[in-house]
């Protein structure tokens, strides 16, 4: 292990951070006009003039200034920034009447689209969480426990455990097929988990607690492939595998086939989303003070997944999906999965010490810091051919924002110190 290249790379992540990455958003988030962040900005970092506010930009831009602030960056001006977001989440994007947060609105903060996502109120409780963490400020926890409640009232499955995920205004169940109303799925399942964690942390309710567990063993035994240990995207309310399908409120999936299926629908695993599965599961023992000895069979096949077929060894970084017996369907890379990936290795060699997931993160960090970052804007390109072309060259909109980048780089610095300061030395 070569400490001094180690630190090449802490104090690599720390100038992107603090020279590029935060005052790219610091300087461009706060809409002054009308409340909330302006979060759509083309290639050269300008606002595109998009006439939208969605609650997955503003909770994810109000967790991401939290995160920077309690981290130690921004000398203040983050919680500001945070602070801003939370006032239009509370006062425009609340649901004053039947609870939880509304799913879009336009620039001045007129709700366009009034349904209830899951994943956007999972978002919610995990950015509320982490401004309370950051600053003290008691909203964050109220609004928190508040939909935390409404979740459980309105939407866990009494009957085969797990979350129901789409909802009209006051809460009732939509439809099946394309409306989203008979499936669930891993994606919103992992971020609930995150969710939960952090709010967990601000106040260690048993009811949080057990919660937690609860989604994890779903997690576990309900949604990762039974020999692979990979992830599975969707599922019928019994936990059937059920083909990946696209919905008409879209959360998170731009990149989708025109007939609205994927293909190869139950035999398709994003290594992005395992390796991100991994590192929260690992945060989420650590604050729930457990054992992590009882579940590091599931989590290094899951990570040796990503390391043995997910790692682009010729040209760098990590491919998006595959098989889950191996191989690869789509080798473009995706910010977001280069992003997840640099965290979770570094977390897997600090678990189990192999050179491997040493190397693999080496190899995404030098592709990420010299393909993906856009050096002259500050931010990271959104998807590039597998040679690291850009394709998309947009530096935000709803789906493509700060959440990833901003926290790649503050977990990574934090786990570098971590390796440096230890000395490590692999068990290989």
């Amino acid at each position: 292990m070569d400490r001094d290249q180690v630190l090449i790379y802490k104090k690599e992540a720390v100038r992107h951070l603090v020279n590029e990455l935060l005052p790219f958003w610091m300087n461009r988030l706060k809409d002054e006009q009308n409340g909330g962040f302006i979060t759509h900005f083309d290639q050269d970092g300008k606002d595109t003039g998009e006439d939208e506010k969605s609650l997955i930009a503003q909770t994810r831009s109000v967790y991401t200034m939290s995160s920077a602030h309690r981290a130690g960056y921004g000398n203040g001006h983050c919680a500001e920034i945070a602070e801003h977001g939370i006032d239009f989440l509370i006062n425009r994007l609340w649901d004053k009447e039947y609870g939880g947060f509304y799913w879009m609105a336009n620039r001045k903060g007129r709700i366009t689209i009034d349904k209830k996502i899951l994943y956007g109120q999972s978002f919610a409780i995990y950015c509320l969480s982490e401004y309370y963490l950051a600053t003290g400020d008691t909203r964050g926890l109220e609004f928190a426990e508040k939909t935390f409640n409404l979740l459980e009232e309105r939407c866990w499955d009494s009957t085969y455990d797990g979350y129901f995920e789409m909802f009209d205004r006051r809460w009732n169940v939509a439809g099946p097929g394309s409306q989203g109303g008979n499936r669930k799925t891993l994606d919103v399942h992992m971020h609930l988990m995150e969710a939960v964690t952090g709010l967990f942390e601000c106040e260690r309710k048993d009811a949080y607690r057990n919660r937690l567990l609860d989604i994890i063993n779903l997690l576990i035994h309900h949604m990762l492939h039974p020999e692979h240990k990979t992830g599975i995207p969707q599922f019928t309310p019994d936990w059937k595998v059920a083909s990946q399908i696209k919905f008409d409120i879209i959360w998170g999936w731009d990149r989708y086939a025109d007939g609205g299926q994927k293909e190869n629908p139950e035999d398709n695993t994003c290594f992005g989303h395992n390796v991100e599965f991994a590192w929260l599961l690992i945060h989420a023992l650590d604050i729930l003070g457990m054992d992590i000895n009882e579940y590091s069979d599931v989590l290094k096949k899951m990570l040796d997944h990503t390391v043995n077929h997910g790692i682009d060894y010729e040209y760098g970084g990590v491919y998006v999906e595959g098989p889950h017996t191996g191989g690869v369907y789509d080798m473009e890379k995706e910010f977001w999965q280069q992003a997840e990936v640099m965290i979770g290795m570094l977390d897997a060699f600090l678990l189990f010490g192999s050179a491997k997931f040493w190397h693999a993160y080496e190899n995404v960090h030098r592709f990420v810091f010299d393909k993906v970052i856009h050096h002259p804007v500050g931010e990271w390109w959104p998807l590039l051919t597998r040679e690291g072309v850009p394709i998309w060259t947009h530096m935000g909109h709803s789906w493509k924002i700060n959440y990833h980048t901003v926290r790649a780089m503050i977990q990574c610095i934090h786990r570098l110190d971590r390796i440096s300061e230890k000395n490590f030395q692999t068990n290989d």
